[in-house]
């Protein structure tokens, strides 16, 4: 019987949930990206983390959020390659405790990293 997946500390919720190219068809595809993927891309991307960091962050191992990370870039380009709609949603998370559902945590920075 396989583990039970832990659930990803995820302290920033996506405001807006959708992306889709300005020229898409009815019958597109939508590719869904989970919000544990979001926060991943969000932390290493944006906020600058290492995997090392975003991994204790979001209290799950190193090779976790290495799958993660993986994951969301190769449904993020294939999305701007085909010209595909980006779907937010799903995945397994439990949101901090220390922040609002749109805000970032001030305290999360430092309360899990040392």
């Amino acid at each position: 019987m396989p583990r039970p997946k832990k659930c990803r500390k995820v302290c920033y919720m996506p405001v807006i949930r959708k992306f889709a190219p300005v020229e898409i068809s009815k019958n597109s595809q939508e590719i869904e990206i989970t919000i544990d993927e979001f926060e991943t891309i969000r932390l290493i991307d944006k906020e600058g983390f290492s995997q090392e960091e975003c991994s204790k962050y979001m209290n799950v191992a190193r090779t976790t959020i290495q799958n993660i990370y993986n994951n969301a870039r190769k449904k993020i380009a294939e999305a701007l390659v085909l010209g595909k709609a980006l779907n937010i949603k799903g995945g397994d998370y439990t949101i901090c405790s220390k922040r609002g559902l749109h805000s970032l945590c001030a305290e999360c920075k430092a309360h899990n990293i040392e």
